[in-house]
Order: structure tokens, then sequence, then C-alpha cells
């Protein structure tokens, strides 16, 4: 039994002293940390259903993986950074956009409004308010022009009447005088006869 156990020794002996020369050789390290673990899993020995590693491929492998953590973190804090500064710029450019949108429809509201008698008013209002007053003002020089045409046309013909009547006038008035110079002929004549006799 003795005998076993010397010839297990030395063989478990003889296999950790190979696997440490075969670490020991010069190591062309993976990349990866992937890589890493795969080759740390091959060059190991083997115990029963146990796997051997060497300490200081061990050290180097976890510094490799903290060395990765640490660049991760980094990479993931600078990301972060970058995402809050894209962050902030959207937020400034949404709100430098809210206030262009808002100037905007401030001076298109403006372009659209027209003041009239210091009352805001929109184009489409002022433009129906002044045709109104057109279209008025200019139903009233109608109305007015129709009314002195035709008030001008009684004139005339009240002018023309008065004309004719005073030509008619005169012409009784004539006829008048004649008649009341007759009459007072007559008058006389028979005043004279009333005389003589």
């Amino acid at each position: 039994m003795r005998l076993f156990i010397t010839v297990f020794l030395l063989i478990l002996k003889s296999n950790f002293i190979f696997s440490q020369a075969e670490i020991t050789e010069p190591i062309t390290e993976p990349k990866t940390i992937e890589g890493q673990f795969d080759k740390m899993y091959r060059i190991s020995s083997t115990y029963q259903t146990y796997k051997v590693i060497d300490k200081d491929a061990f050290i180097v492998l976890k510094n490799n993986v903290l060395d990765s953590i640490k660049k991760t973190k980094k990479a993931l804090v600078e990301l972060e950074n970058l995402l809050k500064d894209e962050r902030e710029t959207i937020a400034y450019l949404n709100e430098s956009m809210t206030k262009t949108q808002l100037e905007l429809d401030n001076a298109l509201s403006k372009e659209d409004t027209i003041s009239f008698l210091g009352i805001p008013l929109s184009k489409l209002s002022y433009n129906l308010i002044l045709w109104t007053i057109i279209i008025g003002l200019s139903g009233g020089l109608g109305f007015f022009v129709f009314k002195f045409f035709k008030s001008n046309v009684l004139t005339k013909q009240a002018q023309e009447n008065l004309i004719t009547v005073e030509e008619e006038f005169e012409a009784y008035r004539k006829k008048s005088i004649e008649r009341e110079q007759k009459l007072r002929r007559q008058l006389q004549d028979e005043i004279n006869k009333q005389r003589n006799s």
C-alpha cells in the first residue's frame, strides 16, 4: 500500500512539474477574457475531477480580468457622461426649438394681425371691415350721386316749368294789362259819355 501511495504521489508531482513547465513557457495570451480562460483550462493539470492551475497564471489572468473590468467601467462612465451630455444637448435643443417655435408663432401672428384704430385684427377681419366700409361708402356715394342727378333733373324741370309759368304769367299779365287798359278806356269813354250827356 505504501508503494501505491508513493507511486501515486510521484505521478502527481510529475504532472504538477510538467504543468508548471507548460505554464512557464512564453505565453501568447489570447486577446479576449474568454480566450484567456479557455487557455488556462487547457494548460492546467487535472487531479481527479479537479483542475490544478498555476498561481502565477492565475494572478496574470486575474490582473487581465481586473484591467478589463476597469476599462469596461471607465468606458461605461465615459458612455454615461456622453449620454448625459447628449441628453443635455437634446434638452437644450428641444428648449431652443420650443422657443423658436413660439417666436415663429408670434411673428406669424403679428404678420397676420393689423392694428385698426388701436384694435388688433386679423388680416381677414381687417379686409372684411375695410371692404365693408368701401362698399358702404361706394353705395352711399352712388345713392347721393343718384339723388343729385335726380334732383338736378327735377331742378331743371322745375326751372323749365318756372320759365313756362313765367312766360304764361307774363302773357297773362300783358293780357290783363291790355284788358285793364281796355276796361279803363271803356270806363273813361263811359265817364266821358256821361259827362257829355
